[in-house]
């Protein structure tokens, strides 16, 4: 398999299915609130790995799913990881500058319509996962994947480790309250993106909890790598500020562990995770050269 051929043709694929979804802001330019269309789609469309449109459709695949059963769940989860970047860039969280290697969207529109663009995009993702219920081959399925959505984005998932985050901002905290953190603020979603796609694609309870788990795995691994990128990239390969972590005086994997033993961690992680999943006897090879990437990304 020409991996990198692959992932570009996904990539392309899943930014289509996207800006499909997006409101198309040439059409409302006479609006008065036109502002906000516009910095909802600088904010999807600035790039990114699509990572969890990406594992939610492989996911999918996996089991045998149809892919246009996806589209909106896909372009939803996207939709709410992006107002999470939007909103942790703010002032009021991370004050970073650049994201993806472009200006954030409240460098670019303002403190205020940064915050108004992470509310919209929030609402918007539900509307357009809503809508996908109404025209889902199979509306009950359709409906356990927005709630996972739900769940997985709220106070029991991403926004529940955002808390425990910043109320430990600049405090020293053990591996295990590190863990309970990045488990929430980045595994919810990955394990979100996972769980709808085996579930869209009618996977059985059993198979679904067990990707969960794999998720849960493939996260923390994300994470981890994400912390040793900080210490170890450029900004300029990153696309964002290096050394925010070591600037913000937070606890990372990197200064519980070492680089070297974080970096053993993603492997461990990354690797159980492909064996976990291999063991439901089924396949997709690019979705198991993906998890295998991650352990190698440069940005």
């Amino acid at each position: 398999m020409d991996f990198k051929k692959e992932l570009n043709d996904r990539i392309n694929y899943i930014e289509e299915i996207i800006n499909n979804n997006l409101i198309d802001e040439n059409s409302k330019k006479d609006d008065l609130q036109y502002q906000i269309y516009e910095a909802m789609n600088y904010s999807v469309m600035s790039g990114g790995k699509r990572l969890r449109p990406m594992l939610l459709l492989e996911t999918s695949r996996l089991f045998g799913g149809a892919d246009e059963d996806t589209f909106p769940f896909m372009t939803a989860i996207e939709l709410i990881h992006t107002y999470s970047l939007v909103h942790d860039d703010l002032e009021a969280m991370d004050n970073d500058e650049y994201r993806r290697g472009k200006k954030t969207t409240h460098a670019v529109y303002g403190e205020a319509m940064g915050v108004l663009c992470g509310d919209a995009l929030l609402n918007y993702a539900f509307e357009i996962g809503l809508d996908g219920i109404k025209k889902a081959s199979d509306k009950n399925l359709a409906i356990d994947s927005l709630s996972i959505l739900s769940e997985k984005a709220g106070v029991f998932g991403m926004i529940g480790g955002q808390v425990v985050d910043i109320k430990n901002d600049g405090k020293k905290i053990d591996i295990n309250t590190l863990d309970y953190i990045n488990e929430l603020k980045t595994g919810a979603l990955i394990e979100a993106a996972m769980t709808m796609g085996a579930t869209l694609a009618g996977a059985s309870k059993e198979e679904i909890t067990l990707v969960n788990e794999c998720a849960s795995m493939i996260g923390q691994a994300f994470q981890i790598q994400d912390d040793i990128l900080d210490v170890t990239s450029t900004t300029e390969v990153l696309g964002k500020p290096v050394l925010s972590d070591e600037k913000n005086n937070k606890s990372t994997y990197v200064n519980l562990l070492g680089i070297e033993e974080a970096g053993n961690k993603v492997e461990e992680l990354s690797n159980h995770a492909i064996e976990r999943l291999k063991s439901l006897g089924r396949e997709n090879e690019f979705l198991f050269i993906l998890i295998e990437k991650l352990i190698n990304r440069n940005k």
